[in-house]
This record gives structure tokens, sequence and C-alpha cells, in this order.
């Protein structure tokens, strides 16, 4: 309830200052010569008359709706009973600058309002004033610190001033704008705009043209800012620059090297080619140094001429030195016969042909990979083979050179509960020669040798397999047991009768062909099914041609017994006479 009353009591009050006091509108304008404008005068209750008074005007001007006396100037606003008193000035002349002021008569009393009305003026030309002085031929030594100020002068209202550089904005050192106020003899104020500019002068700087341009209200599309100009000179030593080239001269021909330096004032030229110093309008031998050209903007054009020129004028380095009274600069020169300078970065073929063979790189080497991790192309069906040692490397390219002649002939098999290890020739001829045996020609050494320690492990890894899975069962044995009884070859005096011979023979082909059935050697036992088991049998005696042969031949009959070694046969002779081993691994398991 509370807030509302105070809403109420605003709106009053509101109202109350709003009848008591003339709002006008705008409270400034700022117009140009001619301009056409309307200034209004506001009450907030109904008004008896209007009279507003012109700065530049004798009269008075008494005005309403219904007439106006004045021509120029006529009555603006939504009448006197809106309380409104206006004016339109058609042209607005530079006289009118001032205060305008508006007179309402309201019940009895007279109530007034001000607006102001600012014709402007147009400043004056900028001039820009040196502060820092040149020689008495106008020029700034280099590095000299330059200084400038550019007034505008007599602006309504101040001008604003900007710096430029060969239409560029100058970006340099600048002070703030200075306004300073001109009272005139009618009692119009007029303002300078000052500002001043400064830097250290360069080479660059020299022949640059430095502008003051000024912003003003009167400015328009067809009336440019005004603006002032002063061109800087510079004197300097010739300019250092890096290493030129000269391409595309001719072998045989008079060759002209050309070279742009900058100076100021002009510089003397001088060359010097392998010790020979050529002076500028001179000629020594084929070299002729020509006088230095003006371009403008403080740059030479020096010139060197060489007649008939050679492939060794190509390989020499000519130095050229530019004196003024300011110092010296030396250059170096190259010239070449080549058409165009060598490129310092590839083209777009070149990258291609370099992404191209990158790309197949990566890939050659990405296929080789993937070739010997799985055995594909020229890695698949190798083999690595390592001697243990000298002894059993010179031992197994005997067995390989005796091999196809004793299959089955001093082997040992041994069965341990990870598998069958077979003994070679070298371990049989260790053995045999300690002169240990069993009496069975057969020595106690050999049984155990390359046992395995198992008693306490698992033996699931070694079989592969887990005794609890359907791979292991009672129905499943190893492929070492059908072949055991006979492995030992003719030497075993373990077999039964010499029936037996023909199928411990045919059983040992089997071992040493286990690889063509395409069984690979490994270190642990495998148990096979049945079924695979007599299709691998029966693929053996195949491959080993025992099963045609078996099949056709005749009975074959006993063989003669074997001559015994005498008792007093040294370990060499045995040796000797036994026959020589098939090449076998030193251990291995089917």
């Amino acid at each position: 309830m509370s807030r509302i009353v105070f809403v109420l009591f605003a709106a009053i009050l509101t109202d109350a200052l709003t009848a008591g006091q003339v709002n006008v509108e705008p409270n400034t304008a700022l117009l140009n010569e001619g301009d056409r404008t309307e200034l209004l005068c506001r009450y907030g209750r109904t008004i008896n008359y209007c009279r507003i008074e012109i700065p530049g005007e004798q009269k008075v001007l008494n005005l309403s709706p219904e007439w106006s006396k004045t021509p120029g100037f006529t009555y603006y606003g939504a009448g006197l009973q809106a309380g409104q008193c206006g004016v339109t000035i058609e042209r607005v002349k530079a006289s009118n600058n001032g205060q305008v002021k508006c007179s309402l008569g309201v019940e009895g009393e007279e109530l007034s309002g001000t607006i102001d009305l600012v014709v402007a003026l147009r400043p004056q030309q900028p001039i820009i004033e040196l502060l820092s002085k040149p020689n008495r031929e106008g020029y700034f030594p280099e590095g000299t610190q330059f200084s400038a100020r550019c007034s505008v002068r007599d602006g309504r209202p101040p001008a604003n001033i900007s710096w430029y550089i060969d239409n560029m904005p100058a970006n340099k050192r600048t002070s703030q704008l200075e306004i300073i106020s001109t009272p005139t003899n009618d009692n119009v104020e007029l303002s300078t705009s000052v500002q001043e500019i400064q830097w250290h002068l360069s080479p660059e700087d020299s022949n640059r043209k430095l502008v003051c341009r000024s912003h003003h209200q009167t400015d328009r599309e067809t009336v440019p800012p005004q603006e002032a100009a002063y061109i800087i000179n510079v004197r300097y030593a010739p300019v250092h620059q890096p290493e030129a080239s000269v391409y595309g001269l001719y072998l045989d021909h008079t060759a002209i090297v050309n070279i742009t330096i900058r100076a100021s004032p002009l510089p003397r030229i001088e060359w010097t080619i392998e010790g020979l110093v050529v002076s500028q309008g001179r000629t020594e031998g084929r070299y002729s140094a020509y006088e230095p050209q003006y371009l403008g903007n403080d740059e030479y054009n020096v010139t060197l001429a060489i007649a008939g020129l050679t492939l060794e004028d190509t390989t020499k380095i000519y130095n050229l030195r530019a004196t003024n009274e300011l110092g010296l600069t030396d250059y170096q020169v190259r010239i070449s016969s080549s058409s165009k300078p060598p490129s310092n970065s590839l083209d777009v073929a070149a990258i291609v042909g370099i992404v191209v063979a990158v790309a197949v790189l990566v890939l050659v080497v990405l296929l080789l990979l993937f070739a010997r991790a799985t055995g594909r192309w020229c890695f698949g069906g190798k083999s690595i083979k390592t001697p243990t040692n000298e002894t059993d490397g010179q031992n197994d390219k005997q067995l390989e050179l005796g091999g196809g002649q004793n299959h089955g002939q001093n082997v040992a098999l041994l069965e341990t509960p990870n598998g069958i290890t077979l003994l070679g020739a070298s371990k049989l001829k260790e053995a045999n020669g300690n002169g240990n045996g069993n009496g069975n020609g057969i020595p106690l050494e050999r049984m155990s040798v390359e046992r395995r320690h198992t008693n306490d492990e698992d033996d699931s890894f070694e079989y592969a397999t887990d005794r609890e899975s359907s791979v292991y069962n009672p129905t499943t044995r190893p492929l070492r047991s059908v072949l055991m009884s006979q492995a030992g070859g003719r030497n075993s005096r373990s077999s039964a009768s010499s029936e037996t011979e023909p199928l411990a023979t045919e059983n040992s082909d089997l071992l040493q062909k286990a690889n063509q059935l395409g069984i690979p050697e490994s270190r642990f036992a495998r148990w096979l099914p049945k079924d695979k088991r007599e299709l691998l049998e029966k693929q053996a005696m195949l491959l080993s041609g025992h099963g045609k042969a078996t099949a056709m031949a005749p009975p074959a009959t006993p063989p003669k017994p074997q001559k015994k070694v005498p008792a007093t046969a040294t370990p060499t002779e045995t040796a000797t006479t036994t026959m020589a081993t098939p090449k076998l691994p030193q251990e291995t398991e089917i």
C-alpha cells in the first residue's frame, strides 16, 4: 500500500515540476551554415503566447500556428493549447550562432528557456611548424630527432588533427590535442587546435611527405578535409644490403651488371674484381664502370660492363664500394648465366613424389613385418638351426651325408614322463667311450642323459592339454607308445625276434618323416585320437614306400646275425665298425 502511495506522490511531483518549468529540444544544435533546423520549447499546460529571440536577428518573433509575420521563420509544434512553442529556421546563417531564447506566457506570468545554436565555421588551412631545424640545404642528418607542430586556427567547433606519412598513418609519438579559444570582436569564440609529433629520422624517412590533416564539422563529401604537408630530406651514407645476384647473362657476349643502391647525397662508385680496381667512368681491360644514374627517392643505378663474358667470370665475386660525405658501404655481387635463380623450396611435383615414395616404403616394411610374423611368402617353410657347439655342428654334417643309408642306426630313444628323448651318434659315441655298459651294449650313462626332472611339476603343460579336457581321455594315447618297442632300430638288443626288424625300420622311418606329415617339431608330447593316429601311420608307410613293398614282396628272410665285436676291441674300433646314424635333433618329441 505504501508503495502505491509513493508512486502516486512521485507522479504528482513530476507533473508539478513539469508544469513549473520549460523543456527545450534539443539542448544544443550544431549546424552548418545554410542548414535547416527546428527548435522547440514545451510547457505542461496551455500557453497564451510564444515569443522567440534568435541571435543575429533584430526582431523578436511572435509565433502561432495561425499566423507568421517574418519570412524564413515559422511556428513549429503541436499548438499553444498543447503548451508547445517552437520555430523552424529555413536557412541558418553564421550570425545566428549563439543562444536562442523562447518566452511562454502562462496564466499572467512569463516562463523562458534557452537552446544553444552552434553554427559551424570552417577553420583555416592547417600549418606545419618545424621545431627541429634542418641545415641550410634543407636536410636533416640521419638519426636526428625530428619534431613538428601542426596548428588549425579559427574553427567552430575546434578541429581534430591526424598525422600521415605518404598517405599512411604516421604511427609516431604525438602529444595530446590542445584547444586554444580566441574571442572575436562580436563576442563569438573561435578555437585553434594544436598538436606535435616527433621521432628519430632514418634513411627510409628521406623524401617522404609528412601530412597534418584537420577534421571538422564542416567537412562534406564535396569538401574534403584540409591538410598541410612537408617533405622530409635526410642525408645518410649508402645503405647496406645483402649480397646481390645477377642472372640471365650470356657467355661470349658483353654482360651488363646492374645493382641499385640508396644514398644521400650522390655516392662515388668503385669496383674491385680480384684485385683489379675500376673507378666510375673508367675502363680497365674488359671491365667498364659507369657513372651512377639517379632513379629518384635517393636510389641510384650502378652499372658494370664485362666484354666477352667467360665461364670463369661467373665464378668471381665483384666488390662494389659506394662512398659519400657521410660514409662508405661495401657490396658483393655475383653473376650467373642461368636464366633464373635456384629455387630454395620444392615444387608441388617434388613434394608429391616424396610423399608417394615414403608411403610405398612404409607399405613395403609393413608387408615384410607381416610376412615374417605369419611365416608367409619368402619366410614360409624356413627353420632356424643353431648347433649347440662346434662338435654337434660337425656331427650334423656327417649325419646329413650318411643319413640316407642308415635309417634307424645308432639311435637310442629314451621314454620319460615328458616325452621321448632321441640320442644321436655323438652322444652314443661319448657314452660308449666311457666303457660302462649295462651288459647289453648300452652304456648306463645313456639312461640318465637328457632326462628332465619333473617329479614335482604338473605334466599337463608338457602335454599341452588339460587332463580334465576332452582331448586327454583314456581312449587316447601318445603316438610314441606305438613305436617305442621298435624305435631303437637294429642295434637295440630288446627286439623280440628277427621278424620285428622290418617293422622297427618302418617305425624308425615314421619318426624321421614326422615333419612330412605336418607335425611340427616340439619339445612337448602330443596326444592324438586313435583314428588320427592310424591315419598318420598309413600316410607314413605310403610316403616311405614300405606299405607297397610289404604287400607285394615275399616274406623277409631272417637277417644274418651280426658279428660280435671282440672284448679287447678299443672304443675307437667299435665306433669305426658302427654304421653312421641319420641326422636327428638332439632331443625331439613327437
